[in-house]
């Protein structure tokens, strides 16, 4: 059962500005991957379910943040059935994040009041999305559309919260680019979480850049 309500999630998404996306089989570098985001600032995490397998992986490390790392949100993304989301969730997953639209996950996440954020490409799509509850509607791959998408559905539908995913880079004008188009908050997924910084385990490193986009951020907010 998730510990943290849809209502919490999105607000802590919306704070924080950036959802950081990973996948490892290994248990004990997720962890460690874990850990150093959350010393960078970062409360939460979308764990990409991408391997065989994968739903133990995340079951212990949402283990390991209930126990080791208050106010970690855990959630799970990459899902494209109610019956994945299900396992997640009985899993304790906070949040559910698919690459596309899907009915049957919408219903699945709000028997439970778990947030979902589907994956759109349309107005339509947003439009029926929020129709089902959704609170943050995910724009993937967001390279494909490019800043100016959101800014265009944000003038006749200023209400609705957009993710971008794929495409964001952790940089200054990057996320600029987005977040001043309107953008709720960022997914950020190889771009932040490097194969580098796996392969040589510079979880400190990781900390820093976390911490570096969090101020970014920040910055561009004020």
């Amino acid at each position: 059962m998730a510990k943290f309500s849809r209502i919490e999630v999105a607000q802590t998404m919306k704070d924080n500005g950036m959802v950081p996306l990973f996948f490892h089989s290994d248990i004990e570098l997720s962890k460690k991957v874990l850990k150093a985001c959350y010393d960078g600032g970062s409360r939460l995490m979308e764990f990409t379910s991408r391997g065989d397998f994968a739903h133990e992986v995340f079951g212990a490390l949402n283990k390991y943040a209930l126990a080791e790392l208050p106010g970690m949100i855990l959630g799970v993304g990459s899902i494209t059935d109610a019956a994945s989301a299900s396992l997640y969730m009985s899993l304790g997953a906070n949040f559910i994040v698919t690459p596309v639209f899907r009915e049957d996950i919408a219903i699945a996440c709000n028997r439970r009041k778990v947030l979902w954020s589907p994956g759109c490409g349309t107005l339509s799509e947003i439009a029926r999305a929020e129709e089902l509850g959704c609170e943050i509607v995910k724009l993937f791959p967001a390279d494909t559309y490019g800043p100016e998408f959101i800014k265009a559905i944000k003038g006749p539908c200023p209400w609705t919260n957009i993710m971008p995913t794929g495409g964001v880079y952790p940089t200054e004008e990057s996320l600029s680019s987005w977040l001043k188009a309107g953008a709720t908050c960022v997914g950020l997924g190889s771009q932040l979480i490097s194969k580098d910084i796996l392969d040589n385990k510079d979880f400190d490193g990781l900390t820093a850049k976390v911490s570096q986009v969090l101020d970014i951020i920040k910055n561009i907010r004020k």
